[in-house]
């Protein structure tokens, strides 16, 4: 098993690459995330995980769909999603897509939970934006409790109630599918994780490493104090970017155009500045290499580092290639550097029992 997985995830924007004005269409962004998870496992990569999103100009708005259709191309990778909407999908049919996923993919699938960032959603799916950490809290609840009962009786305050429901079919081999829950700024998020056991993945990509750090450190004590094991223990993933050249100067020259067109980062601080002040690493494979280990450093020890490289516009060519320079020259670096350093007593990464070992 890994102490420390390293995959990629995708939020599968639809953006025109500003470097050749050309606008994938769906069907081709769609495939552009299988051939990333595909050409992940390729080179030795742990995961692969996908968002969800309901809006143009995003395409992810089945991820079981999606996953299933990977896993049948895949042997060994872990998928996961990136976000589930634990707000706007219905428990009872996570439970039934995702044991099903589960057993498709040998139980190489794990979930991570999420309230989204996308207001409207609330609505069109007949939930209350004012009712969200309430409802994320009912709706978890029984996610959790249906894949491990049966005959389970419940009212809630957000549905209907059940009656001695089973969810079908059972989870692979009485193993349920880990659950993360990722969180921007919420430390709701991180106490609910912290309370069921759960991992915590926070987003890392964006802000300073400073306001992610605080949100780890509560998780950490939340998770002592609900009795899972020491803080130093806690399931703790990590987010990144990354654009990388063999050279520094090509990766920002490279990078420069999306960066400038992003809908994160476009009309704000410069490149360079948002470089050294976040997570997002520009540069060469050294240089990804000695920012992630920094992670460790100001996180702790901590079990799942997945990094985006598909952002803004970036054609499937040049996310192969991000995927190929982590894979080869990247990831094997950071498993042994970290490995070297790891307090005997942390576990290594979840994975479950009947899933392949690399």
């Amino acid at each position: 098993m890994s102490a420390v997985q390293f995959g990629i995830f995708t939020i599968g924007d639809v953006t025109t690459d500003p470097t050749t004005g050309r606008r994938p269409t769906e069907n081709q962004r769609i495939k552009m995330m299988a051939a990333m998870a595909v050409k992940a496992e390729e080179v030795g990569l742990d995961v692969f995980a996908t968002g969800e999103h309901h809006n143009p100009p995003f395409v992810p708005s089945s991820p079981p769909t999606l996953l299933a259709y990977i896993a049948a191309r895949t042997s060994e990778i872990i998928l996961s999603t990136s976000t589930t909407l634990i707000t706007t999908n219905d428990p009872v049919k996570i439970a039934e897509d995702y044991a099903t996923l589960q057993h498709l993919a040998d139980g190489r699938l794990d979930l991570m939970m999420g309230r989204g960032n996308t207001p409207a959603v609330y609505p069109w799916f007949g939930q209350d934006l004012r009712r969200a950490i309430p409802l994320a809290a009912e709706n978890y609840e029984l996610l959790h409790t249906l894949w491990r009962k049966e005959n389970v009786s419940r009212q809630g305050t957000f549905r209907t109630p059940l009656q001695g429901f089973t969810s079908t079919p059972r989870p692979l081999a009485g193993v349920p599918p880990f659950v993360w829950h990722g969180s921007v700024r919420s430390a709701e998020v991180a106490e609910q994780a912290a309370l069921y056991g759960d991992g915590f993945f926070v987003n890392n990509i964006f802000a300073p490493t400073g306001h992610y750090k605080q949100l780890v450190e509560f998780y950490r004590e939340r998770y002592a104090h609900h009795g899972h094991g020491t803080p130093e223990q806690a399931v703790v993933g990590l987010g990144g970017q990354t654009f990388l050249k063999a050279r520094s100067q090509d990766a920002f020259k490279g990078f420069r155009p999306y960066f400038d067109r992003s809908p994160v980062y476009g009309g704000g601080a410069s490149l360079e500045d948002v470089a050294d002040r976040t997570p997002l690493t520009v540069g060469s494979p050294q240089q990804a290499i000695d920012k992630t280990l920094a992670f460790r450093e100001i996180y702790g020890d901590y079990h799942r580092q997945l990094f985006h490289v598909d952002h803004a516009g970036i054609p499937l060519e040049a996310a192969l290639e991000q995927i190929e320079i982590l894979g080869t020259e990247v990831v094997p670096v950071l498993r042994k550097e970290m490995a070297a350093v790891r307090r005997p007593d942390v576990p290594d990464a979840p994975r479950h029992p009947s899933a392949p070992r690399t």
